[in-house]
């Protein structure tokens, strides 16, 4: 059911992506795609996935004493998440379970399982399984995270704030940065310049 369709007691926008319209003012916001973690009747979480900082993975662990043993990973950027704790860390990631017999347990401490195969992990210990170069293959790291009261996200929908799709890993994890906002749009058959910032749908 699209999310045209549904009302606002059925919308769950869980494991799709916002996608800004033009009209979006907020700096934080304007042109940024986020990916929804969490949605229900009582509000929604989010990170935004196409506003990088000017910090790399290799400095944030050399800032929390920990060698990155993951070639990959070390020239990363840290993104901006969100205006919300930005003091805080938020790893998206492929999920990972302890074994087969661990049904949905996660293997890290404190992780919101996410339907679609991933996790949110805020604990430390999935940033110390990569430090040895384990842990998750994919991994998109915030600082802050974004988020929306009851109702707040349904109104803003309804506002023409955001376009909504439903989410695709590789736009998170392996499109480049500068083309996320294209290609998750390119999800809904839309190209930017269609879009206006006036009420109704592209």
């Amino acid at each position: 059911m699209s999310a045209e369709t549904e009302t606002s007691e059925t919308l769950n926008l869980t494991h799709h992506f916002l996608i800004a319209m033009p009209g979006m003012q907020d700096e934080m916001f304007s042109r940024s795609v986020v990916y929804v973690c969490e949605h229900s009747d009582k509000g929604a979480l989010g990170i935004i996935i196409n506003k990088p900082s000017d910090i790399t993975m290799g400095k944030l662990f050399d800032k929390v004493d920990l060698l990155l043993r993951r070639d990959d990973l070390h020239q990363e950027p840290v993104f901006q998440g969100g205006p919300v704790h930005t003091e805080r860390g938020f790893v998206l990631h492929d999920r990972i379970v302890l074994d087969a017999s661990a049904g949905d347990e996660s293997a890290y401490a404190s992780t919101l399982t996410i339907p679609g195969g991933l996790e949110m992990t805020t604990s430390r210990d999935v940033l110390e399984a990569l430090s040895t170069g384990a842990g998750p293959r994919r991994v998109l790291v915030s600082l802050g995270y974004s988020s929306w009261g009851e109702g707040q996200l349904e109104s803003e929908i309804t506002e023409n704030a955001w376009l909504t799709v439903n989410a695709n890993t590789q736009v998170i994890f392996d499109t480049p940065i500068e083309q996320r906002y294209d290609m998750a749009l390119g999800l809904l058959g839309v190209q930017p310049w269609a879009l206006s910032a006036a009420a109704g749908r592209a």
